[in-house]
């Protein structure tokens, strides 16, 4: 199993490098949001899966899941009553929110960018006004705790555009 742990950890790190490479090359576009947003959230992808891994204690388990990945099935656990459920990108998120505060809202923000949406209309109507008072609010201190910024107190999109490379460095570094 130590082959398909270091095969896994293999595949996590070229797949951030990969996206640390296409970020270098998107964050020198301009009006190339969708993309940066979707790196940014696959590699918040690798993150929670990491943390989910990481805080089992049962060895085997987290072999089971590797190996699951490795084989292109999803993540399923026996439920009490014997039974098998698919883990759910909610409950990695749930986790990962509780040892990083910022896991949520990049997630959520971000799969608005993955998914087909009217965030993606972000060159007539800005996305980021379109979340709640609450939600921006979360995201702004985020920004200016890990960031240093932005400097507006109501910031656009185009305000926090600038700082999606340094949010995907964040990411990657944990």
């Amino acid at each position: 199993m130590k082959k398909e742990t270091d095969t896994f950890c293999s595949a996590v790190r070229l797949r951030s490098n990969e996206n640390r490479a296409a970020m270098d090359c998107l964050s020198r576009q301009q009006n190339v949001l969708s993309p940066m947003m979707a790196i940014l959230r696959q590699e918040l992808d690798s993150l929670i899966r990491v943390i989910w891994l990481l805080s089992l204690d049962d060895k085997t388990e987290q072999e089971r899941l590797i190996h699951a990945t490795l084989s292109g099935k999803k993540w399923t656990e026996q439920t009490e009553n014997g039974k098998t459920r698919k883990i759910s990108d909610r409950e990695m998120v749930d986790l990962a929110l509780c040892l990083h505060g910022w896991t949520e809202s990049v997630y959520k923000f971000g799969c608005a960018f993955i998914h087909l949406s009217d965030f993606h209309n972000h060159a007539t109507e800005d996305p980021f006004r379109k979340l709640p008072k609450t939600e921006r609010e979360d995201i702004l201190r985020h920004m200016r705790t890990y960031h240093d910024g932005p400097l507006q107190d109501d910031p656009s999109m185009a305000d926090l555009a600038p700082y999606i490379p340094r949010i995907f460095t964040k990411i990657a570094g944990n």
